[in-house]
């Protein structure tokens, strides 16, 4: 069972808007949803539609206000329930168009799922049964309604129209490399706490090559259902036209160029995923940890996964964060690897991590330690879950002097050098097999950027000449005269270390507690 918050936003549809919320009371019959949430956006209409809506809330015994409190533009106007859905009724007191509409709506939306409906008759609510249907069975993270895919019924409409839709689908098809049949549908189904987690600045029709495209670039399970389709012209009140394809265009290349698809959040997503943006140098250090990395594989810190697709398969993998959005990412690479298993592991916290027969052979654990307060203390968690035999992989920082406004907006709470990575080893419980010198070329550009001149942030433009340069840093990197940026240590628990303190049968994991500290890692 799931939950479903339909997102209305309305302009003007004092004739059609009430019969496009009745047909949602279809809802009410679904196996799936235990709980509808209708919020209804006017969009500060000009016509009859406000007197509308009320009459329709009124007869569904929602309790109207005539004067709502106002709170940046929305009026609160109505709220109530009748049988399984909940309804909300906002207006806006300016016109702001409906990627705004959406953003009102989206802020009040609670249940696990986020669709969007327009307030006309051109889509039936019935076909939201069978997506919603989908995420229960797939796993999707996103379901869109095609037009295109061979619904029931679809009215035989506005030629040219649909050649502009399938251009605009081709295009975005294009930059995303998802091969979509209707990027222009109304009918996107989102996963509610993926769908607020994305930025959206759109305010108009240009929502939709948007939020197509961003949710594309975070790497979610987009499915697509046939859906029907009762197209309108433009005498019965259609809005889109000529100009808003132009603006899609436009739409296109500026987010196809574009990589904010995170909010700002407490784990600095939107950094993190920013150098996520550099597949060829996450393969660099995936070639270099590799043959030191044995057939039971647990990963702290896996981000959204990047490192981990160049690890696997193994005979049993485990893949760990604590940042939610980047744990709905790992579970959808679960799908179709049945040896991953994808768990809340806080390096800082011993009961989070998982335990498997006679330990991991291999705990992976890059750019984490140096984020937490307590490293020796984190060194001796993952110790404990090591078979006797087993290796930690752990890269860290180099180079004290170093510190600076780059590590303060990452999260560094310090740089080590090899001697002090060695020492940590040892009061942790770790012999020292090999200290391995990565990535000597980024020394000299971390030095200019965070100590001269003092950036809080990377450029998008240099993560991709990052990504452009990485084989020929491969190639020169042992040759070059600079100190390296990263230390990788390969570690061995001591022989009179302790043993793990844990062991649970095949199958079974310990279960973390709710992660309180933000122990970020770079994306992998």
């Amino acid at each position: 069972m799931t939950s479903l918050s339909v997102l209305v936003p309305v302009y003007n549809e004092q004739h059609l808007v009430a019969t496009s919320l009745q047909r949602l009371e279809v809802l009410e019959g679904s196996p799936h949803l235990e709980r509808v949430q209708v919020v209804v956006v006017d969009d500060a209409s000009r016509d009859g539609s406000a007197t509308v809506l009320r009459a329709f809330a009124e007869a569904r015994g929602v309790r109207w206000l005539d004067d709502g409190p106002i709170e940046q533009g929305v009026e609160l106007k109505g709220h109530g329930r009748q049988g399984k859905i909940e309804w909300v009724f906002l207006r806006h007191v300016l016109n702001g168009g409906k990627g705004r509409a959406i953003r009102t709506a989206l802020a009040e939306a609670d249940c696990e799922l986020s669709v969007i409906h327009d307030a006309d008759l051109e889509y039936h609510p019935k076909d939201l049964l069978r997506i919603v249907e989908v995420f229960v069975n797939e796993q999707a993270d996103a379901v869109f309604g095609s037009r295109f895919a061979g619904g029931e019924a679809r009215r035989a409409l506005l030629f040219r129209h649909e050649l502009g839709n399938r251009l605009l689908t081709f295009l975005t098809n294009w930059v995303t490399n998802v091969n979509l049949t209707d990027m222009e549908t109304c009918y996107k189904a989102v996963r509610t706490d993926l769908l607020k987690s994305i930025p959206i600045v759109s305010n108009d029709f240009r929502l939709e090559p948007e939020l197509t495209i961003k949710l594309a670039k975070r790497e979610a399970r987009i499915f697509e259902v046939p859906i029907s389709y009762a197209g309108r012209t433009y005498q019965e009140g259609k809005k889109i036209n000529w100009r808003d394809g132009f603006k899609a265009l436009w739409a296109i290349l500026r987010f196809a160029l574009s990589d904010e698809v995170y909010a700002q959040d407490a784990y600095g997503s939107q950094i993190l995923g920013r150098l996520a943006r550099a597949p060829r140098f996450n393969a660099w250090m995936a070639d270099t940890i590799r043959p030191f990395c044995g057939q039971k594989v647990l990963e702290i810190g896996s981000g959204t996964g990047n490192l981990t697709r160049r690890l696997v398969p193994r005979d049993t993998y485990v893949a760990s964060d604590v940042n939610p959005l980047y744990l709905q990412t790992l579970n959808g690479l679960t799908v179709d690897r049945p040896y991953l298993e994808v768990t809340l592991t806080d390096v800082t916290k011993g009961e989070s991590f998982p335990q498997v027969p006679d330990g991991f052979d291999t705990v992976v654990c890059l750019n984490v330690i140096e984020h937490v307060d307590d490293d020796r203390g984190s060194l001796e968690n993952i110790r404990r879950v090591l078979a006797r035999n087993g290796k930690a992989i752990i890269l860290v920082p180099h180079g004290p002097g170093l510190l600076g406004t780059l590590d303060e907006v990452l999260g560094h709470r310090r740089r080590y050098t090899e001697e002090t990575l060695r020492q940590l080893a040892a009061d942790a419980g770790f012999d020292v097999l090999e200290v391995l010198r990565f990535n000597r070329v980024g020394w000299f550009a971390w030095w200019l950027n965070g100590k001269v001149l003092r950036r809080h942030t990377f450029g998008l433009g240099q993560i991709l000449m990052l990504n452009v340069l990485t084989p020929i840093f491969r190639l020169v990197d042992k040759a070059m005269p600079f100190p390296p940026l990263s230390l990788i240590a390969i570690l061995r628990p001591s022989a009179d270390a302790a043993a793990p303190e844990v062991q649970v049968a095949p199958g079974e994991a310990a279960a973390p507690d709710e992660a309180t500290d933000v122990a970020a890692s770079m994306p992998r």
